[in-house]
């Protein structure tokens, strides 16, 4: 079966290599001219690792190409699969724009049956949606299904998620259309769970919420810690062995960020308000996440009386390592309230780049850790990059102006910070 994804964006275009891993003939299609051109020459636009050798290696095997020529990618192709973003809008909601500009474009082109997929993150209903759209637009009686097939990609980890899933999830009120994505996986070594549209959708939703749930739960029990001299990987590791809790998203930090847990959690809260339905344990969460890193800026602020004329370095942008997503990164917090205080920041992170078009003023970039700490009064680390954690943090605080360190991410060694001479704080008691 030849496949087509439209959209090449992050989850487009891993979801078109891992199809053309497994040995399906791939189409990835896009109205972005410039983003073709470099995925045609095995150049991948964003950072995830394995990723861009997988292109070029599928690009010379000839299972994937890319085009910009819709009409024609979608008359050759029998299984489409949608992979658009859908951005938050103000009120939280998702922006359904492109996912029915693409429906239209299917609508008025086809040419026989079609299997639509949306993989995209979106509303409950929207299979329901998808499929008006599509009738709207036909020119002639074609066939067709919508079907609903959510991604668990983590970024960062893309790459494993997408060939090893540790489920796949299939809405679908056809049969037909249920059988032909099954085939399509095949070789997963995964549940394949087979239920209707609006679950599948539902179930993207309820699995992000709660993570994000686990993760702002264990940031404001941090916080507790603080205060009782508890340390809290201690208790993170304690809860974790028990299996109906599990160990992960425990790790408490400045709250999370990144392209699917803010947009997602938000999402979920307005459609509950739309049916008259209060989700007040993910309002609260919400909240949490956003005044988390507040929480270290106090621990701070105590520590220096003030921020104005400070020189202050923020190390990690990205919003988790291995990735150079800076959407929502609690990073671009901590560096605006240290702007509106007067600091002079650097920053500098691996991978990660502050993009012109935010505008911080008196930001400065940096291309070596070692630059962005020099002379600095206070060190913030954001990302739990492991290379943060090899640095030789005794020879550092030679050359710092006070050696104070504020760990969002609990990536160093309390004990160790303090023998070297550093004041440390970390989130929960380190």
């Amino acid at each position: 079966m030849n496949i087509l994804v439209i959209g090449t964006g992050y989850v487009g275009t891993t979801t078109a290599l891992v199809f053309a891993e497994l040995g399906w003939n791939v189409t990835g299609l896009d109205t972005d001219a410039q983003k073709i051109q470099q995925l045609e020459k095995g150049v991948l636009y964003f950072y995830e690792p394995g990723l861009e050798e997988l292109l070029k290696k599928h690009l010379s095997s000839g299972q994937i190409r890319f085009t910009t020529n819709k009409e024609k990618a979608i008359q050759d192709h029998e299984i489409i699969f949608i992979c658009v973003g859908t951005p938050s809008r103000p009120d939280g909601s998702a922006d359904m724009r492109y996912v029915k500009q693409v429906a239209e474009d299917i609508g008025q082109t086809m040419n026989g049956y079609k299997l639509v997929i949306t993989k995209s993150t979106v509303p409950v209903g929207t299979q329901e949606q998808v499929t008006l759209w599509i009738q709207a637009a036909q020119k002639g009686s074609y066939p067709f299904d919508v079907a609903s097939n959510p991604e668990f990609l983590r970024e960062g980890k893309a790459l494993t998620d997408a060939l090893n899933p540790d489920r796949v999830i299939i809405g679908s009120n056809s049969k037909k259309a249920a059988n032909l994505l099954q085939t399509l996986y095949q070789s997963a070594k995964c549940p394949v769970v087979v239920t209707t549209p609006r679950t599948a959708e539902l179930i993207k939703y309820a699995s992000n919420a709660f993570l994000a749930t686990k993760i702002s739960y264990m940031n404001e029990l941090a916080r507790l810690c603080d205060q009782l001299g508890v340390n809290i990987k201690e208790v993170a590791n304690g809860i974790g062995l028990d299996p109906r809790i599990g160990p992960s998203f425990l790790h408490a930090g400045i709250g999370y960020g990144g392209s699917c847990f803010p947009k997602d959690v938000s999402a979920l809260i307005l459609a509950a308000k739309q049916n008259n339905i209060e989700l007040s344990i993910l309002e609260k969460v919400v909240y949490v996440n956003q005044t988390q890193h507040l929480y270290l800026l106090e621990k701070a602020r105590e520590r220096l009386k003030s921020f104005a004329n400070k020189k202050i370095a923020v190390l990690g942008l990205a919003f988790k390592p291995d990735t150079d997503d800076i959407r929502e990164a609690p990073a671009l917090r901590i560096i605006e309230s240290l702007l509106k205080e007067q600091a002079n920041v650097y920053v500098y992170d691996p991978v990660a780049k502050l993009p012109a078009d935010l505008h911080y003023g008196s930001v400065t970039a940096s291309n070596e850790l070692e630059e962005a700490v020099k002379d600095a009064d206070a060190v913030f680390l954001c990302t739990e990059w492991p290379i943060f954690r090899n640095v030789d943090w005794a020879k550092m605080k030679s050359i710092m102006n006070q050696p104070n360190m504020f760990d969002g991410r609990n990536v160093l060694d309390s004990r160790e910070m303090n023998s070297n001479g550093y004041f440390y704080h970390g989130i929960g008691y380190e």
